[in-house]
């Protein structure tokens, strides 16, 4: 009996024969599943399981494809693979090779944008502590921006606006695409080391995620968060949010709204001078209120002639000391934030203007002084008279004109009627020099 015919295979022939079925029936599939057993050799390729509650399939990730996700793969992650079914013969198993990956419920920039923020705010680039304040008035601008477009127009025009003659120093740089984000930071750190700005304004129009992407690269955020000078990011819409605005110093919500915050208004500084002027006079008036009060109630408890005259002219001299020091120092301290003021406000001619305010701030002070000690010598003279008055008044006066004041021995009683004394009693009679011991020999009534 003859034996049939049989077609035997080696285990190469038969694999080879499996990978075909495979690749030709799964060469582009879309698989869902979780990722388990995440690594990533010396290679850069990226090994993981793909699995679901009930199977799994080895897959890889190629380093070629790995470099374009925008994300980081990790163990649990649920993820959407798009790729092939490939077998590897050497050991006879079969895995997906996956050419795209993203993760599921959540686009992969958004996922990236949150792995991101979360990383960089446990490093500390978030902290508010490190943020830098704005300078008042900023004698130069640096702008990284797109050099064409609206976005660089408005800013210059309302910088200009707002107040004229501050510099801007524009970078132009790319503000999308592939590159942008590494010019970004390059323009940051060059307008640290190389220029003199006060502060730089980072930012671009609205757009949608994809187009501000260059504003939440890594790169980008380490070069605002090593600035030493202060930066305002001023990216896209209100309602747009990306890295660089929580490392930045502060966010803008438009870059028209970043232009009206880095300069005030030369109306604004104007008012806050003029207020401080005010406040200057006020104070020197109730200074001077306060102690001409302090002097009339020290004139009113005074007691003996004598002792008025003494501690009001002692007072009056200590008082005119004081008063006058205390000008100089309230003048001085007003006159050195008015100078700090000028110094930064930049008028047509920036000197010329700075000058004008200091020589009208010391004809100030110098008017000032002058109606101080001009009050105070009308009120010397008004204590010259009362105490002129009280001298006028005093009993040694009316004793020097030739009158004398008797006293009864030994009460010391003052005597105003013979009719108190009787003869042989002893008075004392009190002269302007002297005094005389007397015994009374006759009475004289009226």
């Amino acid at each position: 009996m003859e034996l049939p015919f049989r077609h035997i295979l080696s285990v190469s022939e038969l694999t080879q024969e499996i990978k075909k079925l495979l690749e030709f029936k799964f060469s582009d599939i879309w698989v869902e599943g979780e990722i388990s057993n995440f690594r990533i050799p010396t290679s850069g390729h990226i090994y993981f399981t793909l699995k679901d509650e009930e199977s799994q399939i080895r897959a890889v990730l190629f380093r070629m494809q790995a470099r374009s996700l925008r994300f980081v793969p990790e163990d649990g992650l649920n993820v959407i693979c798009r790729g092939r079914v490939g077998l590897y013969e050497k050991r006879g198993e079969y895995q997906l090779i996956i050419d795209r990956m993203e993760p599921k419920g959540i686009g992969a920039l958004q996922l990236a944008f949150l792995q991101l923020k979360e990383r960089l705010e446990k490093e500390g680039l978030f902290d508010t502590a490190r943020k830098k304040p704005l300078p008042m008035i900023p004698k130069k601008i640096g702008i990284v921006t797109s050099p064409t477009g609206a976005v660089i127009s408005d800013m210059l025009h309302i910088i200009q606006r707002r107040f004229e003659n501050v510099h801007v120093l524009l970078f132009p740089v790319q503000v999308q695409g592939e590159g942008a984000s590494s010019e970004i930071a390059k323009a940051i750190k060059y307008l640290n080391d190389h220029t003199d700005v006060d502060v730089i304004i980072v930012g671009r129009g609205g757009g949608s995620l994809e187009d501000l992407w260059a504003f939440n690269e890594e790169t980008v955020a380490r070069a605002i968060y090593n600035s030493k000078i202060p930066i305002i990011s001023a990216v896209g819409h209100e309602t747009d949010y990306t890295i660089s605005d929580f490392v930045a110093d502060l966010r803008a919500p438009t870059p028209s709204a970043a232009a009206e915050l880095v300069v005030r208004e030369k109306r604004e500084i104007e008012n806050t001078l003029r207020y401080l002027r005010t406040r200057l006079e006020s104070r020197m008036v109730e200074v001077f209120q306060r102690h001409r009060t302090n002097l009339f109630h020290f004139r009113k408890i005074l007691i003996s002639p004598q002792k008025i005259v003494e501690n009001y002219l002692l007072r009056l001299d200590d008082l005119v000391s004081r008063f006058s020091i205390l000008a100089a120092w309230i003048l001085k301290r007003n006159r050195e934030k008015f100078f700090h003021l000028s110094e930064r406000v930049y008028l047509r001619s920036p000197l010329q203007g700075i000058e004008h305010h200091r020589l009208f701030v010391s004809q100030i002070g110098k008017g000032l002084e002058q109606n101080i000690r001009h009050t105070i010598e009308i009120h010397r003279g008004k204590a010259g008279g009362i105490v002129g008055k009280l001298e006028s008044l005093s009993p040694l006066s009316i004793l020097r004109r030739g009158y004398s004041i008797t006293r009864k021995i030994p009460s010391l009683q003052i005597l105003r009627d013979a009719a108190l004394v009787g003869e042989g009693d002893k008075v004392e009679v009190k002269l302007y020099k002297g005094a005389l011991l007397c015994t009374v020999e006759r009475i004289e009534k009226p």
